[in-house]
């Protein structure tokens, strides 16, 4: 048996001897710790590199998102202005040349 200061101790007659240390099995279990440690942390650089570039890509959808969003607010407001009595107007004097009764119609050399 192995005393606290580290030494043999007798008992009835026997020597205890203290177990040699397995040198080679702390090495393996050493370098598995540092090698899982390594595979880790290339894992985490990868996840945050992914992670910034999933952010980026976010801001760039939501500016895209907000310009249709504008692009589609001017669409409901020409699909309004187009129910109204002045687009029929402007659309039968521009393309149909009409005018009504009595009034000047002015052209351009």
């Amino acid at each position: 048996m192995v005393g606290k200061d580290g030494g043999e101790l007798m008992r009835r007659g026997y020597k205890y001897k203290k177990k040699p240390a397995n040198r080679a099995g702390r090495a393996c279990i050493t370098l598995i710790v540092f090698a899982m440690v390594g595979i880790m942390s290339v894992q985490i650089v990868k996840l945050y590199r992914k992670d910034v570039q999933y952010a980026a890509q976010e801001k760039q959808l939501e500016k895209q998102l907000a310009e249709e969003e504008e692009r589609s607010r001017q669409l409901e407001e020409y699909e309004a202005y187009t129910k109204t009595q002045e687009y029929v107007e402007d659309v039968a004097k521009s393309k149909l040349g009409l005018v009504y009764k009595g009034e000047i119609v002015f052209k351009e050399e």
